[in-house]
């Protein structure tokens, strides 16, 4: 190469700062990532949960807040505001807060759950107690939110509309502006710090709108103040045992408009006249009286500007991500792709998705529950040039994210937020509240559990009941496995497009939705648990209730309303835990065009959904999709592009999934899918229909199929055994006495006397195709309503229904000689039953649910109620029938009994296997 020639070509290189691109990331290993921690040095904000109930003598008692925008103001100074009451609930210096909400606490260790409520770590220096940051003129000091009316119980949630409103923040690099209204003004407010020497103020900077009556603030709340003064600008209320300290609020200029006041010695206000536009500022500080006189310095160093922050702010992240997806063979009909999560990243975060939803051009947004969330680009059918940029972050344990015109919404305990890109550079600049309407309570587990965009305009929500784990806020519980929760704890919602909430579906434990956007369709699921005797799914309409009382929302005397039964039931073993629902409006993903699929955390996996429509109800069936899921499976939705079902879900409770998180794409490969595509449950037995033609012999052969059927019991328990229609424990083994070929040769009929309105039944069937194809499943279904099969409409014409021979005689079902009990099988029980997601084999507690099983035999075990006992066979025994009997001390009661399910050998077998750990 000529000399001259390769200079020029150095130079560019130096020049220009070429450097390659790093390689895209293939694969992730959560185990081995290095993640920074929790909060980010340069954002200036998270949203939390707080508890500042223990601030010492100064400041007021009872100050808990659900929703808590924890602001990083520099100086080591910090502040809440709490978005529901529109008041700085606590501001301090030091450290800032302990990452202890579930999404913290669990963000580098993945399956801790041992979550607690925040307490502010450095030092306390001014707070308010539970009432309106703002009023009129007559200043409130007392919650003017309505008492609840179903229990005697705290009332959570925001204030009443008429009073004041949360609108969202706008982002200034390391500056937030917070927005709100105010009765009939618009508030914007800029907070911030001020350290003279070592001691440290809080600014508040407020644009305030045009009010046609005197607003009042409440700067701070002295619980055990002595005397107070007000000055020309400022106003001190004196504190302490010898009154050496002193809370102070100061304006750095003076207004005709704005005067302070003190109440009672204890509340110190702002008072501010009608009139237009207006913009001042607020100082507060406590400290020493002896070093008062740096107040007044604070006054005048205290910066008042207001950035122009309708402009939008510096984006946060400029880099992006690339990966490369992992591409399936075409092995069978579906299967599983992954989009390859971008970790390692610069600023080494965690990503564990939840939801994903599509702009119209296929780019994707991914919600995560750390409370960020990132836009994906280059989604096409190899998956080789993925991108993905960061556009929000702040958010409280969000489990949501629906893309409507082309704008992001997320939902988490905060609400419902709608963000805005306003320079268009790629990031959010304002985090716009939609709506914070439905009330959330302290509880750690009233999760905000799901969010579907209607067709109509405006969302469904969801949100779990109060459950009765993890910290507790002092208050008893209400019901077995329930504490109060909100007013809106285990319902459905309906938002309108306004951001206004009202009540749709109560009931609830913790409901997860899914939405037909074409129909407007509504399903959700629920968790099994106390009053939840196993998965069900549902399908709502508007004023259905579903049995769990403490999340009825009615008042004491009020009759308890008809429970709406679900659509199907799943067993404990096939899910113990299922999520969202997704509707396949595709003219691409084969036999489940149209169809309905849930999403299961626990097996993980999804499901295709049967519905038999009878002339009196709707009925629903269930069946596995088979594939390899890396992680569990929570929501999904379809591309507008390739019109295959993508999946987010990460791993923090007991799941059958070894992965920590994935995206996933369910793909159609054009194989046959041997699938049943329907079902029918009628008087004279059961239609099961195929795609494929099935061989004759295979199909005709009664010993090819097995049937049972069982009953849950609703009840306080933690979910259920199973019960034969008589009510006594166990399962009805249903003969099936004869098989008969539809016309076509794709279905079967199953002829099966006395069948009856059962909770639960499962047919499984082991046949072939005409060509050879195994066919060997399971379908699980409800019978809600029995009538007489229409046999020609079936495809079942030439068969003589009246002629079939139905006796009472067994020998053509088919049979498994008895093998006996075993530790092995043992452990094959241990997987299929969902066991270790609670119960560890190897010592470890941290994290879990249960107690671990190493070493337990020969135990002496301690319960809750102050007992003991050595871990014999009876204990275990006992513990998989009655396992709410005896409580293990330091444990929840969250075991489902096992009565029913479990043959006497299978319980002797999980025996064995227990001794051998």
């Amino acid at each position: 190469m000529d000399k001259t020639v390769a200079a020029l070509l150095l130079a560019m290189v130096l020049v220009g700062g070429c450097t390659p691109e790093p390689p895209a990331i293939r694969e992730v290993d959560f185990e081995n990532a290095e993640f920074a921690p929790f909060v980010e040095p340069d954002f200036p904000f998270i949203t939390t949960s707080l508890d500042a109930r223990a601030l010492g003598p100064s400041f007021p008692g009872n100050n808990l807040v659900p929703r808590c925008l924890a602001l990083r103001l520099g100086e080591e100074a910090y502040a809440c505001f709490d978005t529901d009451m529109l008041r700085w609930s606590v501001a301090w210096t030091g450290e800032f807060l302990p990452m202890v909400t579930m999404g913290q606490i669990s963000y580098n260790d993945f399956h801790n759950k041992s979550n607690e409520l925040p307490e502010i770590l450095g030092d306390p220096k001014f707070a308010t107690g539970l009432y309106p940051g703002w009023s009129g003129a007559d200043s409130r000091f007392s919650d003017p939110r309505p008492p609840r009316k179903d229990l005697d119980a705290p009332t959570w949630g925001a204030l009443p509309e008429e009073i004041g409103q949360w609108n969202g923040v706008y982002l200034q690099g390391q500056q937030v502006v917070m927005s709100y209204r105010v009765k009939q003004a618009e508030v914007f407010e800029k907070p911030g710090s001020i350290k003279v020497g070592d001691e440290v103020a809080f600014s508040r900077t407020i644009q305030l709108g045009e009010r046609d009556e005197v607003l009042s603030l409440v700067a701070a709340e002295v619980a055990n103040g002595t005397h107070s003064e007000i000055t020309d600008h400022s106003a001190f209320i004196y504190h302490g045992e010898n009154q050496d300290s002193v809370t102070a609020i100061g304006l750095p200029h003076a207004s005709e408009e704005v005067r302070l006041d003190i109440t009672e010695d204890r509340y110190a206000s702002v008072e501010v006249s009608p009139g237009a536009d207006l913009t001042f500022s607020l100082v507060v500080w406590s400290g020493p009286a002896a070093q008062q006189d740096r107040f007044q310095r604070m006054l005048k160093e205290a910066d008042t500007s207001m950035p122009d922050f309708r402009g939008g702010g510096p984006p946060h992240w400029t880099e992006t991500v690339s990966t490369r997806g992992q591409l399936s063979p075409d092995t069978s009909a579906y299967v599983v792709d992954q989009l390859t999560l971008p970790i390692p990243n610069p600023w080494n975060r965690n990503v564990r998705v939840v939801d994903v939803a599509f702009f119209e051009d296929n780019r994707a947004a991914v919600v995560t529950f750390s409370g960020d969330i990132w836009i994906v680009e280059g989604i096409d059918e190899d998956l080789e040039h993925l991108t993905w940029r960061r556009y929000a972050s702040g958010l409280y344990e969000t489990q949501s994210v629906e893309v409507v015109e082309g704008t992001v919404y997320a939902y988490g305990k905060g609400g419902i937020t709608r963000f805005h890109d306003l320079n268009e550079d790629g990031t959010a600049d304002y985090y716009e509240s939609f709506s914070n309407q439905m009330a959330q309570s302290i509880e750690t587990r009233e999760w905000a559990t799901d969010m579907v965009a209607a067709p109509e305009g405006g969302f469904y929500v969801a949100k779990a009941g109060g459950l009765d784990m993890g910290p507790s806020a002092s208050y008893p519980p209400v019901a077995s496995g329930f504490r109060a929760g909100s007013r809106h704890s285990g319902s459905v919602l309906k938002v309108s497009a306004d951001g206004s909430v009202r009540m749709y579906a109560t009931g609830l434990r913790g409901p997860y939705l899914g939405m037909n956007p074409e129909t407007g369709a509504l399903t959700a699921s629920d968790q099994q648990g106390h009053f939840v005797p196993s998965t069900p799914l549902l399908h709502i309409d508007e004023g259905d209730y579903f049995g769990v009382p403490a999340t009825s929302h009615l008042p004491p005397e009020s009759e308890s309303p008809a429970v709406t039964p679900p659509l199907v039931w799943f067993p404990h073993s096939v899910d113990r835990s299922g999520i969202s629902q997704v509707w396949v409006n595709s003219k691409r993903m084969g036999p489940l065009n149209g169809d309905l699929v849930h999403l299961s955390y626990g097996r993980p996996g999804l499901f295709k959904i049967l519905i038999d429509s009878t002339s009196e109800a709707m009925q629903g069936g269930i069946v596995d999709i088979p594939a390899a899921y890396p992680a569990p499976t929570m929501k999904g939705a379809i591309s507008p592009q390739d019109r295959q079902l993508y999946v987010g879900g990460f791993s923090l409770w007991g799941t059958n999934a070894s992965g920590i998180s994935a995206l996933i794409r369910l793909r159609y490969t054009g194989r046959p899918s041997l699938l049943p595509q329907e079902f029918q449950a009628r008087e004279e037995g059961v239609v099961l229909r195929f795609d494929a033609i099935l061989d004759e012999e295979s199909a005709t052969n009664p010993g090819n199929y097995q049937a049972r059927r069982w009953n849950y019991k609703r009840t306080e328990e933690y979910g259920s055994g199973h019960f034969k229609l008589d009510g006594t424990a166990g399962e009805e083994v249903m003969p099936v006495f004869s098989a008969h070929l539809s016309d076509d040769r794709k279905a079967v009929f199953l002829a099966m006397p006395k069948m009856e309105k059962v909770m639960q039944m499962q047919v499984s069937f082991d046949l072939e195709t005409a060509d050879g194809a195994p066919i060997s499943d399971d379908l699980w279904f409800t019978v809600t309503d029995i009538e007489k099969l229409d046999q020609v409409a079936a495809g079942f014409g030439e068969v003589d229904l009246d002629a079939l021979s139905i006796e009472e005689d067994t020998s053509l079902a088919a049979g498994r000689p008895a093998e006996p009990a075993s530790a092995g099988e043992g452990e094959e029980l241990f997987q299929q039953l969902g066991c270790m997601g609670c119960h560890s084999t190897d010592g470890t507690t941290e994290g879990m649910l249960g107690p671990t099983l190493q070493g337990l035999f020969g135990k002496e075990q301690h319960f809750e109620d102050g007992s003991s006992t050595t871990v014999d066979e009876a204990y275990i025994r006992e513990a998989l029938m009655e396992p709410g009997k005896k409580i293990v001390e330091g444990y929840a009661g969250e075991m489902p009994s096992f009565l029913g399910i479990l043959s006497e050998k299978e319980v002797e077998s999980i025996i064995l296997y227990i001794e051998t750990l």
